[in-house]
């Protein structure tokens, strides 16, 4: 499902509210990108945001469903991204406010992990403090 130049450049209008995307083409697909976060996935005519715990329930919500591919042994996997609400994908206002919140998870996503957990399996040593 490769996606289209003027589906690309319909949601770069859309989505101009944002500021500067960057467009990466991948996997017949595209990433879309702000300020360095990966909020976007595009496949075929649809846009996906990256959702977390934070943000699921609002898609949920909305009646939006996680991208979902096939896998070579016929199985399906499910990425962390869910399809935009179709009542945003024509009212910029709106589909502004809904990438946010994908790149607001994007954003949790890169946070530095805090504290460090001790290691039970290597025992106390210099790397301890």
């Amino acid at each position: 499902m490769a996606v289209s130049a003027e589906f690309l450049d319909h949601l770069t209008e859309l989505l101009a509210g944002l500021g500067p995307l960057t467009v990466k083409k991948m996997f017949g697909g595209a990433s879309l990108q702000v300020d360095g976060a990966a909020f976007a996935l595009v496949f075929g005519e649809t846009l996906y945001i990256k959702v977390d715990d934070d943000n699921r329930a609002a898609f949920e919500a909305e009646g939006s469903g996680p991208f979902v591919y096939g896998m070579k042994d016929g199985r399906t996997q499910s990425l962390g991204y869910w399809s935009l609400p179709e009542t945003a994908l024509d009212d910029p206002d709106e589909a502004v406010r809904w990438a946010k919140l994908g790149v607001e998870a994007a954003w949790r996503a890169k946070k530095p992990k805090t504290g460090k957990a001790a290691r039970a399996d290597i025992g106390p040593g210099p790397w301890d403090g």
